[in-house]
């Protein structure tokens, strides 16, 4: 069922989401592990690479118009889309990873920031208010709301965490059986507004944060978006869906019961 360009999954569909979710979860965590200082972002994707292909799924990355990695690796100033390679990693560096999946031709699609070493309490900071701002915004989804309720939880949870930018050129976004579908999901906005949320939609929200400004622009490369300013910048993303119980985060490991829980909002999954 499609409704102005907008996906309707089956409980079936969303099922081959969670086993996507379930790999790209896995995938994060290992790398979160991984991620230490001395280590080149692109043995990071060559891991990656590795474990997403003995689970039996595929990269939604890799060629995606191009791209030449299974990960985005974005390091510090870099918001998005870092392409992996011989950078180092070093002691006080923040990496936002960002990694997909396919199972059966359907999507999973997720992202975390990591702290290699010790990292500054500002930087601990922001990510923290990013994370929380993803969370708050998966948590604003109920059924028969509208998109523009996470956005606005987004906005609302990041401003007051501190005079934080947040990317506007950059956004969430539908996902089922191609990462990138409608509806756009932004950062921010006022709530009650954009499509309505119902089962069988499943979205990826993900909260680009900056200690400076929201300007950004893109390297020579095409492809890695940096903060205008140097300041540095967080990601947190995660794909879910809503069910008649609930939010049911599928790239989240316990399909985010503990941090459901933790708001007080219902868990949708089993």
């Amino acid at each position: 069922m499609f409704d102005r360009g907008i996906e309707i999954k089956t409980r079936d569909q969303i099922e081959s989401m969670r086993a996507a979710g379930l790999v790209v979860g896995q995938t994060l965590e290992l790398l979160r592990g991984s991620a230490v200082a001395g280590v080149t972002t692109a043995q990071l994707d060559a891991i990656a690479h590795d474990f997403i292909r003995s689970c039996g799924a595929t990269s939604n990355f890799l060629g995606y118009h191009g791209f030449p990695g299974v990960i985005c690796t974005s390091v510090n100033e870099e918001v998005v889309h870092g392409i992996p390679g011989p950078r180092v990693l070093r002691d006080g560096d923040v990496l936002s990873i960002d990694c997909g999946a396919i199972i059966d031709g359907w999507h999973g699609d997720a992202a975390t920031t990591v702290a290699i070493g010790e990292v500054t309490d500002a930087d601990l900071g922001l990510m923290q208010a990013t994370e929380e701002a993803l969370w708050r915004g998966i948590g604003a989804a109920a059924l028969g709301g509208r998109v523009s309720d996470i956005s606005h939880a987004v906005e609302t949870t990041i401003q007051a965490a501190g005079p934080y930018g947040i990317v506007e050129g950059y956004t969430g976004h539908g996902i089922g059986s191609a990462m990138h579908q409608p509806p756009n999901v932004a950062n921010y906005g006022r709530p009650g507004r954009g499509p309505k949320l119902v089962k069988g939609l499943a979205l990826a929200v993900e909260p680009m944060v900056t200690m400076g400004t929201d300007e950004t622009r893109t390297l020579a490369d095409d492809w890695t978006v940096v903060t205008a300013d140097g300041s540095r910048a967080a990601h947190y993303e995660h794909t879910f869906t809503l069910t008649d119980r609930g939010a049911w985060v599928l790239t989240a490991l316990d399909g985010g019961a503990a941090r459901l829980a933790e708001l007080g909002v219902p868990y949708g999954g089993h």
